[in-house]
C-alpha cells in the first residue's frame, strides 16, 4: 500500500495499489486515483487531478487490531486551489492554441522545449512551469486575464509588500534546476533581442539556502563546463553563445546578513554611542554593494529563489503560537533566517530595483511559528505539480512508512512515531557540550528500528552487489539517519560503524576496535579502521551555513576526516589536502555520495546531525531513519525528500517509468503508510548506462554539426538564371488578406493585411536581398559579405518582376511573411548558383557555437537491449539495439573488420544531417559512424545507414547525405574525409563496405 502528499498535505491509502504510476512524465497527466470519504481508492479517474489542499483534523486513532487508521485526509476535507486551477486552465487553452501572442524568441524556445523529436526530453511539469511564467508576462493582459496580475498584486501586498513574487510549486525530484535554466534563457534571450522591453532582464541573482545548493547551481552559469543550457539542450545551438551576455550571480542567503565593519567589545560600543550601530555594522546599502558587486552597474534584477519556502516575513500583529523546547528553538531559527533572506531582497529592491522574483519550491507553505496556520500555501503560487502528481507520473520514488506491526501498543506502529518512545532514553546534551564515551547502548525501540530497517537495506545491498549494477559502475544504495544532536548522532554512529573499547592488558590500558553492529556499515575490519569508511558522520547545518564546525564535533569526527584526507591524496595526487579545511573535506564527501569516481562513491550510511538539507540529491538513497522530533509536516517532507530522487530515468517503450521505492522509519507521516517491503520486488528491466569511457579516449570520433548548406561562388560578379522552378504563386488560398469579424448582433469589423499591402516593391526586394545575403553569403569564419549586397538587390528586384505570380487580391508584401521569405531567398540563391560562371563550391553552414560534436559527451541510461562493445574498437561502452538483431550484427561486423579503426552507434550522440522534404526542414539521424583505414593519408569517416522500408522520406535523407552533406563537409578544409553508404543487408555488410571502399580509390 502507498500514499502521498497532495499539495504538501497528508493522505492515507486504504487500498492496495499495485502500480501507482499512471502517466508518462513527458505528457500532461490525464489520469489519477480517486479519493473517497475514507481515503484514496484504486479507482482511476480519466482526467488530470485538480490542485487542492487539505483542512487539518485530529490525529489518527488505532482501530481494528491496528490494521488500519482513521483517515486524516479525505475527500470531504479537500479544498480546491481556485486561482491555480483557473490559471492552469487558461495556460492549457493557450498551449492548445499554439502559443499565440508571444515574442519570436519565446516561440522558438517553446518549440525547442516541446519538440517531439528531442533526444533529451523535458518533463511536462518543467515545461508547464515555464508556460505559466511566460503566459503571465507576455499574454495574460492580451487575452483578458488581467485578473491574474491583480490577484498576484493582492497576494504580495498582504505578505511581501513591494516585491513582485511569483511561485512555481514543483515536487522534490521534478527538476527545478532545469526550470531555472529555462527561466534564465527565456528572460535573457528576449532582453538581448529587444533591449527596451521592460518585461525581460539579463541580470540574475540566484539565492540558495545553503552551500550545497549554491555549488550545485553552478550549472546555470553559461561558462561552466557542465552547464545545463548545452547538457540538457535548453537553448538552440545557435543561441547558446548569446547567454554569455547575461550577468548571473549565485549567493547563499546567509550573505544578506549585515556584517560587522569594526570589531569592538559591547561595552566599548555602548560607551562610544549606544545608538550608533551603523558605525560598527553594515547598512543595508553597503550589504547590497558587497553581495551584488559582480553584477556591476546592472539595475532591475531578476531574482530566482531556490527552496523559496525559507523566504518569508512573519505575519505582523499575530499572537505567537505557543511552542516549547526544540520546536520553539527551531521556529525562532527559521523565522530569523527567513527574515534575513527577505530583508536582503528588500534591500536589493530599494537600491538596484527588482524586475521580477521567481520562487521555486516543492513545499511553498508557511511553517509553525510563522504567524500563519501551519501548511498555509504561499498565496502567490501560480502553478502546482504536487508530490502525488509526481508519483502518479513516475518522476520520484514512492515513499513508504510502517502501517502496522505486531507490538500492538500506542496509537501508531512503533517505528512510525519512534521519537516519542525513545526521547527520554537518549542523551540530552547536544552541539557544543561534552560528548559521551564507552559502549554505544541504544534504547530497545531504536535498536529494533535500526535492525529492522537494516534487514530490508541488506536485501537491496545484496541485489546491488550480486547483480549487474555494480559491474556497470553504479554505487551502493544509501541508508541515512537524521539525529537531533551531536551526542545522539555519535551514539548511533558508533553503534553502526564501530567504536574504541578500553581494556586492561596487564597493568596497561589499551584501545581495542569493536566492529559496528551492522556489518555492511562497519568501518572496522580485522581490528583496523577501513581506509575508505562505509559510514560517515556529518553536521549538515554547520556545513550548509559555511560556519566552522565546533571543536567538539571535530574531535568526534577526527579519525573520519583524516581517513578521507588520505584518500583525497591518493585520488588527486597533484592537489594538497592540507590546503583544504576539515569542513571542505566532509562537504565534498557528503555532496558526492552516490557519484561514481568521487570521494563519496563508496558511502553506504550517512549519520547526520540536524536536517539533511535540500539540495543533497543522492539518488541512491533507499532507506531513511529519523531519530529526532518533527514539529512540522514540512520538516517531515524535507527529510523524506532526500530519498525521493529516482535512480533511473530510462522510460519503457510506452514512455513510462518503472516504480522505485524509499523505505522510511521514524518520520511520523500518518499519510504515507505501507505494509512494509513485503515480498521480493519483481525484477525491474535491466538498466544499462551507455557512456563514453575515459580509458578508450584514443577511439574518440568527432564530427561536424551542420544547420544547412551554401555555395562559394568563384567570381565577384554575380548573375542569375531563373527557370520554372524559380516561380512563386501568391494567393489568398494560402493566406487570407481580408477577414470579417461579426457578433451575433451589432456591427461587424473588417481585418486586413494593409500593413503588408503598403510595402512598396523596392522595400520588399530590399528585405529579400538582405535575407538572402545573411543566410547564404557567409564565409567559413561566419563573416558576411556586405560588399555583394548591391548585386543581390538587383537580382532580387529582377526575380520579383519575372518570377512572382499574383492571383486575385494577392500582393508582393505577402513574401515578407516568415515562411515565404525563406522560400523566396532560397529561390533567389538557386538562381544565382545556376547563373554562376565556373563551378560553385558547396560548403557547410556550421552551428555557430558548437560546430564540432564528439563521442566523449555520450552518457545516458536505457532499458533497451544492448551490445557490449570491444575496448579496442569503440569509445562508447554499448550499442543500443532498437531491433532484435541487426544493430548487434552490424556492431559485430565492424569490430571484426581490420579496416575499422573505431566506430559508434549514433544514439545520444547528437549527429544529424539537415534535409528538406515537401518544403519542411528536418533532421536525419544515420545509424553508425565508422572511422576507416582505407590506405589514404587520413582516416575515412564512413556514415552507415541500414536501409529498411523505402519511402520518399528515406530517399530524401540518403540523397541529401550523398549530394549535399558529404560534398559540403569534404570541401570544408580541416574536417577530414567523409563518405556515405546504405547497407542493404546487415549480414552482407562487410562485402558492401569493402566494395564501397574500393569504389573510392
Amino acid at each position: 500500500m502507498w500514499a502521498e502528499i497532495l499539495s504538501g498535505r497528508p493522505i492515507l491509502a486504504d487500498q492496495t495499489i499495485e502500480n501507482p504510476i499512471l502517466n508518462s512524465p513527458f505528457k500532461e497527466p490525464g489520469r489519477h486515483f480517486r479519493f473517497s470519504d475514507t481515503g484514496i481508492t484504486n479507482d482511476i479517474v480519466e482526467r488530470r487531478r485538480t490542485s487542492s489542499y487539505f483542512i487539518p483534523i485530529p490525529q489518527a486513532k488505532k482501530r481494528g487490531g491496528q490494521k488500519s487508521f482513521e483517515t486524516e485526509w479525505t475527500q470531504d476535507r479537500v479544498e480546491e486551489n481556485v486561482h491555480i486551477n483557473r490559471i492552469r486552465a487558461r495556460v492549457k487553452l493557450w498551449r492548445d492554441g499554439d502559443y499565440s501572442g508571444v515574442t519570436p524568441i519565446t516561440r522558438r524556445l517553446l518549440g525547442h522545449w516541446t519538440d517531439p523529436a528531442r533526444e533529451n526530453k523535458l518533463f511536462f511539469c518543467q515545461v508547464e512551469a515555464l508556460e505559466t511564467a511566460i503566459y503571465l508576462a507576455e499574454c495574460a493582459d492580451k487575452y483578458g486575464d488581467g485578473w491574474m496580475h491583480d490577484f498576484l498584486r493582492e497576494a504580495n501586498d498582504s505578505s511581501n509588500p513591494g516585491l513582485p513574487r511569483v511561485a512555481l510549486k514543483m515536487a522534490t525530484g521534478s527538476g527545478k534546476t532545469v526550470v531555472m535554466a529555462m527561466l534564465i534563457a527565456w528572460q535573457c534571450l528576449n532582453k538581448i533581442a529587444s533591449a527596451q522591453d521592460k518585461r525581460f532582464g539579463d541580470a540574475f541573482l540566484l539565492v540558495a539556502p545553503g552551500i550545497t545548493i549554491r555549488d550545485r547551481l553552478r550549472v546555470l552559469l553559461p561558462n561552466d563546463a557542465e552547464n545545463y543550457y548545452r547538457q540538457r539542450d535548453i537553448v538552440p545551438a545557435d543561441l547558446v553563445g548569446q547567454l554569455g551576455q547575461a550577468k548571473i550571480l549565485i549567493v547563499n542567503f546567509h550573505g544578506f546578513g549585515l556584517r560587522e565593519k569594526l570589531k569592538a567589545p559591547k561595552l566599548t560600543k555602548k560607551f562610544i554611542d549606544p545608538y550608533a550601530d551603523h558605525l560598527f555594522r553594515e547598512t543595508p546599502d553597503e550589504m547590497v554593494r558587497r553581495v551584488c558587486k559582480e553584477l556591476g552597474n546592472k539595475k532591475s534584477i531578476v531574482v530566482i529563489n531556490d527552496e523559496a519556502h525559507h523566504c518569508y516575513r512573519r505575519k505582523p500583529d499575530e499572537e505567537a503560537e505557543k511552542l516549547k523546547g526544540d520546536d520553539r528553538k527551531e521556529a525562532e531559527t527559521r523565522n530569523e533566517e527567513a527574515r534575513m533572506w527577505i530583508s536582503g531582497i528588500e534591500a536589493i529592491q530599494s537600491k538596484l530595483g527588482v524586475r521580477s522574483i521567481y520562487d521555486l519550491s516543492a513545499t511553498p507553505f508557511f511553517l509553525r511559528g510563522s504567524g500563519y496556520a501551519e501548511g498555509t500555501l504561499f498565496p502567490w503560487v501560480v502553478s502546482d505539480f504536487s508530490l502525488i502528481d509526481a508519483i502518479e507520473s513516475g518522476i520520484v520514488k514512492i515513499p513508504r512508512v510502517p502501517v502496522s506491526d505486531d507490538q500492538m501498543t500506542g496509537e501508531m506502529p512503533t517505528y512510525r512515531d519512534l521519537w516519542f518512545r525513545i526521547r527520554e532514553d537518549l542523551p540530552k546534551k547536544g552541539r557544543g557540550t561534552d560528548g559521551i564515551t564507552g559502549e554505544p547502548k541504544l534504547p530497545a525501540a531504536l535498536q529494533g528500528a535500526i535492525h529492522s530497517l537494516y534487514s530490508d537495506y541488506e536485501k537491496s545491498y545484496r541485489r546491488w552487489a550480486e547483480g549487474d549494477a555494480r559491474q556497470r559502475g553504479q554505487t551502493p544504495p544509501v541508508f541515512i539517519v537524521v539525529c537531533n544532536n551531536t551526542n545522539v548522532s555519535k551514539l548511533v554512529y558508533d553503534y553502526v560503524s564501530g567504536w574504541e573499547k578500553t581494556v586492561k592488558k596487564g597493568d596497561e590500558e589499551v584501545q581495542v576496535l569493536v566492529p559496528g553492529a551492522l556489518a555492511i556499515f562497519s568501518n572496522v575490519e580485522d581490528r583496523r579502521w577501513l581506509h575508505r569508511p562505509n559510514t560517515i558522520l556529518v553536521d549538515s547545518q554547520q556545513l550548509e551555513s559555511g560556519e566552522s564546525m565546533t571543536p567538539e564535533f571535530k574531535k568526534i569526527a577526527a579519525l573520519e576526516i583524516e581517513e578521507f584526507k588520505a584518500e583525497y591524496r591518493v585520488r588527486y595526487p597533484g592537489r594538497s589536502a592540507e590546503e583544504l579545511t576539515d569542513e571542505d573535506i566532509l562537504r565534498e564527501v557528503m555532496n558526492t555520495v552516490g557519484k561514481p569516481g568521487k570521494l563519496g562513491e563508496g558511502i553506504r550510511c550517512v549519520v547526520s546531525v540536524s536536517m539533511l538539507t535540500e539540495g543533497w540529491d543522492a539518488n541512491t538513497v533507499t532507506h531513511i531513519l529519523g531519530v529526532r522530533a518533527f514539529g512540522t509536516q514540512l520538516l517531515c517532507e524535507q527529510v523524506v525528500g532526500r530519498g525521493l530522487r529516482r535512480m533511473s530515468y530510462a522510460p519503457d517503450d510506452d514512455g513510462m517509468f518503472a516504480p522505485e521505492y524509499a523505505e522510511i522509519y521514524g518520520v511520523p507521516f500518518s499519510f504515507i503508510p505501507t505494509s512494509g517491503a513485503g515480498a521480493e520486488p519483481p525484477k525491474p528491466k535491466s538498466i544499462t548506462r551507455v557512456r563514453a569511457l575515459e580509458s578508450r579516449r584514443e577511439l574518440e570520433i568527432t564530427f561536424p554539426r551542420l544547420v544547412g548548406y551554401r555555395y562559394d561562388i568563384p567570381q565577384e560578379r554575380l548573375t542569375a538564371t531563373f527557370g520554372g522552378d524559380s516561380r512563386v504563386v501568391l494567393s489568398t488560398q494560402d493566406v487570407p488578406t481580408k477577414v470579417e469579424n461579426a457578433p451575433i448582433v451589432g456591427a461587424s469589423n473588417i481585418h486586413t493585411l494593409d500593413d503588408l499591402r503598403a510595402k512598396r516593391d523596392q522595400e520588399v526586394a530590399f528585405l529579400l536581398a538582405k535575407h538572402t545575403l545573411e543566410t547564404y553569403f557567409v564565409d567559413d569564419e561566419g563573416c558576411g559579405r556586405p560588399d555583394l549586397f548591391p548585386q543581390v538587390l538587383i537580382i532580387a528586384k529582377r526575380w520579383l518582376a519575372e518570377c512572382v505570380v499574383r492571383k486575385d487580391n494577392a500582393f508582393n508584401g505577402l513574401l515578407l511573411l516568415h515562411e515565404r521569405a525563406g522560400e523566396a531567398a532560397a529561390k533567389i540563391y538557386r538562381g544565382i548558383i545556376t547563373g554562376a560562371t565556373g563551378e560553385p563550391r558547396l560548403k557547410p553552414i556550421l552551428r555557430p557555437f558548437d560546430p564540432i560534436g564528439s563521442t566523449r559527451y555520450v552518457d545516458f541510461d536505457t532499458t533497451k537491449p544492448t551490445y557490449t562493445t570491444r575496448d579496442d574498437k569503440c569509445h562508447v561502452s554499448h550499442v543500443v539495439a532498437d531491433t532484435e538483431s541487426w544493430e548487434q550484427k552490424m556492431a559485430q561486423t565492424l569490430e571484426d573488420m581490420d579496416e575499422v579503426v573505431a566506430y559508434v552507434k549514433n544514439q545520444g550522440l547528437g549527429f544529424t544531417i539537415p534535409y528538406t522534404v515537401d518544403g519542411n526542414e528536418r533532421a536525419y539521424v544515420p545509424d553508425f559512424i565508422a572511422q576507416m583505414d582505407d590506405g589514404g593519408n587520413f582516416a575515412l569517416h564512413l556514415i552507415l545507414e541500414v536501409t529498411g522500408k523505402k519511402d520518399r522520406d528515406k530517399e530524401a535523407k540518403t540523397a541529401t547525405a550523398n549530394d549535399l552533406w558529404v560534398p559540403a563537409v569534404t570541401n570544408h578544409l580541416g574536417m577530414g574525409r567523409w563518405s556515405f553508404l546504405e547497407i542493404r543487408d546487415p549480414w552482407n555488410a562487410k562485402t558492401e563496405i569493402l566494395e564501397h571502399l574500393a569504389s573510392l580509390r
